[in-house]
């Protein structure tokens, strides 16, 4: 038996440092050296590959093409286009080896070709507008809040099974039972009170109820520059509002027709309305009735940091930017 070579400390470093493995992989490689003069891995006994790389790439470009396909419309059209049968599994490992994963989309609103010109337009005219600019501006707008909001995103831990289990089942009143619906006005100096509005809005409720007392104060109140930015519902753009609006030399901002109601992320209210439902969500136990909602929503809308409401108007110059770079389309507001 040959004596042992003695490494020195340079050799004991240089075999540490080169081969980032534990000392039982280099043992098990001299063994199968040892017992047939090769250190190649031996060919497994796992199942044979069933698609190609040619495949894999078909199967690529289909969900890229069609971002909505299922697994199995996939497989589908592999089937029928190579004569291979995989299954729905196989289609989604493959997805996920070239980094596509099932989502749940984002939801956004319907935007047309004109939508998207009227979005371009508008950007185009706003995105050099500075901070003092958009200080100017009163964003005013109505939303809806239901007393059980349906919340999508809610999951439960449950075994197989357990599908209908008493407490596995999420229980919701029709049509969210009940909701309310109020109005609202924000700038980087001021908010207004959170209204409610009873019952439907018509052009003569919102300028008694809302312009005459809350719009106009809040606009003096910003300065002589103070723009009133109002979407194109039709109580706002009813001819007895028209009027008054010229009568009591109100600047207001101009919009696209249904560029508002198709543009929610050019209006920061927006994310304030969605600040104020999570808020009022957090509250527990959940509102019993509506007059409860409405308190908490108006105890919220007090709440709710200044500086969150700067951020969200301060965002008004990236928000054109984004809308122009998408050529109209969705942004990440």
């Amino acid at each position: 038996m040959p004596p042992r070579r003695k490494l020195n400390d340079l050799d004991r470093g240089r075999a540490i440092g080169w081969l980032a493995v534990a000392p039982s992989v280099i043992i098990r490689l001299k063994q199968r050296f040892h017992a047939t003069g090769r250190v190649q891995e031996r060919q497994g006994s796992g199942r044979s590959r069933v698609t190609t790389q040619r495949e894999d790439r078909f199967t690529q470009r289909q969900a890229m093409q069609q971002r909505m396909a299922t697994a199995n419309n996939i497989r589908q059209r592999l089937q029928a286009t190579t004569n291979t049968v995989v299954s729905g599994q196989t289609i989604r490992n493959r997805l996920h080896k070239f980094g596509l994963r099932a989502r749940r989309p984002v939801r956004g609103t319907t935007l047309t070709t004109n939508h998207r010109a009227a979005r371009r337009a508008w950007c185009t005219q706003h995105v050099k507008w500075q901070r003092q600019q958009w200080a100017q501006v009163l964003f005013t707008d109505e939303s809806r809040f239901c007393l059980e909001p349906a919340d999508g995103r809610i999951r439960v831990w449950r075994c197989r099974g357990e599908r209908f289990a008493e407490d596995a089942v999420l229980e919701r009143q029709r049509f969210g039972g009940g909701s309310v619906m109020v109005w609202g006005g924000i700038s980087t100096r001021l908010r207004t009170p959170l209204y409610h509005v009873v019952g439907n809005l018509t052009g003569v409720r919102y300028q008694n109820e809302i312009l005459q007392p809350l719009v106009v104060p809040a606009l003096k109140a910003i300065g002589p520059r103070a723009i009133l930015q109002d979407d194109n519902a039709p109580p706002h753009r009813s001819a007895a509002v028209n009027t008054f609006i010229q009568q009591a030399r109100v600047n207001r901002m101009l919009w696209p027709a249904n560029i508002v109601s198709n543009s929610p992320d050019l209006n920061p209210i927006e994310h304030m309305w969605d600040e104020l439902c999570r808020r009022a969500q957090q509250h527990h136990p959940p509102p019993a009735n509506l007059g409860q909602l409405l308190q908490w929503l108006q105890q919220e809308w007090n709440e709710v940091p200044r500086a969150f409401i700067c951020n969200l108007i301060h965002s008004m110059r990236q928000r054109c930017v984004e809308c122009l770079a998408h050529n109209g389309g969705h942004t990440r507001y």
